[in-house]
């Protein structure tokens, strides 16, 4: 397994999509970070497995939730570029890599 690395403004949607679902339901920001890494533990074991986007940009999708880990991967470790959003901003991300 490699080790996973998380892009600044990754790490930042995750814990603003996590504040928000707990400010819904308490307990819910908490099941949304679970399921994120819960994909990130996935993602580690074999990120050939997902689905390829761009030449070196694959997408995992979350379970329960309408989102997807944008990632790469590198030599030594795996990049988290974005935390996405599925109806939100289709590809704002792209400027990350």
């Amino acid at each position: 397994m490699k080790p996973v690395r998380f892009h600044p403004e990754a790490q930042l949607e995750m814990m603003e999509s996590a504040r928000y679902y707990e400010a819904q339901q308490e307990g819910l920001g908490k099941r949304f970070l679970a399921e994120i890494q819960s994909a990130i533990r996935r993602i580690a074991i074999n990120p050939a497995m997902f689905h390829q986007v761009q030449a070196d940009i694959r997408r995992c999708c979350i379970s329960r939730f309408p989102y997807g880990i944008v990632f790469r991967e590198a030599p030594a470790e795996i990049e988290i570029v974005a935390i996405i959003h599925f109806k939100r901003r289709p590809g704002y991300w792209s400027s990350r890599i």
